[in-house]
């Protein structure tokens, strides 16, 4: 069953003489976090609801705050953001929309159909206070 659920989760990219390359959902996931994260102004990732009740269970799947779908060897991804006070949000969104697309096909070589962002929060940033 667990093998079931990993050929659902995973899409070809590359079939060569070799043999075939798949790669997995949560892998995506992974590089659009990482991508995001990298962005000034991103103060965190934000993990959904179902995410954060599937995670007091035990269960543990995808990156917080990203979810990714793939069809057709086409991604769309959703990503909700805290976004640092100080920061303009379109342009942080913007930017995170960018690298986002960019890491993923760069990365991966699927073409990137879509990048969501929701801002969930503002932060604070309370390093510098006396």
């Amino acid at each position: 069953m667990a093998k079931e659920a990993a050929k659902e989760n995973s899409h070809i990219i590359d079939s060569g003489k070799v043999g075939v390359v798949k790669i997995a959902d949560d892998v995506v996931a992974v590089i659009a976090a990482l991508a995001a994260r990298e962005v000034d102004g991103v103060s965190t990732m934000v993990p959904g609801i179902g995410k954060t009740i599937m995670g007091y269970v035990g269960v543990k799947k995808g990156e917080d705050g990203v979810r990714i779908d793939i069809r057709d060897g086409v991604v769309r991804a959703a990503l909700s953001i805290n976004v640092q006070y100080g920061f303009p949000i379109p342009e942080v969104s913007r930017k995170v929309q960018e690298k986002v697309k960019s890491s993923i096909e760069t990365m991966t070589g699927l073409p990137v159909a879509g990048v969501n962002i929701r801002v969930e929060n503002i932060s604070l940033d309370t390093s510098g206070a006396s």
